[in-house]
């Protein structure tokens, strides 16, 4: 559930850059949401492969460059946490999680985005959960918190996690601005001895919330995670994600 982003921003909101957004939502002093802009879309080409071996945040830098039709800030980061894809970063990210030990702009849940205005963003950057809980009980681990393995994902929702992407979706493409650009990190995953294809599902539910689907970037890690508590393995070890380019309008092309 959403909490109330009066009671958890430590800032001073202003009123007039409220109103200059739209209204309907907080905006911090400093501007988080204004149309100033540092760095600019390149206009010039240079090829993006479909393998990226390099890190989330030099992959996010090249998809902002190549794919984006209107100036990609302010950026709404919608699952933050600790803020890795931003570490070398200059953009201008307005952090969004449900979790508020990170200290993000906005704590709240991203399938309501409560008080968030809409129209205000060039791109929105959305990286759920992977997995759900791990091991027979099912309890929380420290690995569930590393990988924010600790939403359900049960035989009531087909062991899959994808139940999460509608109402997303549905506030992505309201905060997001027309032509806007929606990345999403998915990965798929074994659950209940079957594989589970949410990356599939993500671009399905995706052009049924109204965008389209452009491109999807294969990344690629080092080496598949491992334990030596793993006795015997029935499904290869995935050590790659899909990075899925959206855009908030009806080509697939910039224009």
């Amino acid at each position: 559930m959403a909490r109330p982003l009066s009671n958890r921003l430590s800032y001073r909101w202003s009123l007039a850059e409220e109103a200059a957004v739209g209204g309907g939502g907080c905006v911090k002093t400093g501007s988080l949401f204004n149309e100033d802009v540092s760095q600019g879309t390149a206009a010039t080409y240079e090829p993006l492969s479909s393998v990226w071996e390099g890190s989330d945040g030099a992959l996010l830098e090249a998809m902002f460059k190549f794919y984006a039709a209107i100036e990609p800030e302010p950026i709404l980061d919608a699952t933050y946490n600790a803020g890795r894809f931003w570490k070398d970063s200059t953009r201008r990210v307005v952090s969004m999680d449900i979790d508020p030990q990170h200290h993000p702009d906005i704590v709240g849940d991203n399938r309501e985005m409560s008080g968030v205005p809409s129209a205000a963003f060039g791109a929105v950057v959305f990286d759920p959960p992977h997995v759900g809980p791990q091991g027979r009980d099912k309890s929380k681990k420290r690995f569930d918190v590393d990988f924010g393995a600790t939403i359900e994902c049960g035989k009531e929702h087909d062991w899959n996690l994808s139940y999460l992407y509608p109402p997303f979706l549905k506030q992505a493409k309201r905060v997001l601005k027309p032509e806007g650009l929606l990345l999403a990190k998915i990965t798929d995953m074994v659950n209940n001895h079957k594989s589970k294809w949410p990356h599939r599902d993500f671009m399905w539910m995706a052009e049924e919330a109204g965008f389209t689907v452009c491109d999807l970037i294969v990344k690629i890690r080092s080496g598949p995670m491992i334990s030596t508590k793993w006795k015997e393995a029935h499904h290869a070890r995935k050590r790659h994600c899909f990075w899925i380019v959206c855009r908030n309008g009806d080509n697939c092309e910039r224009q």
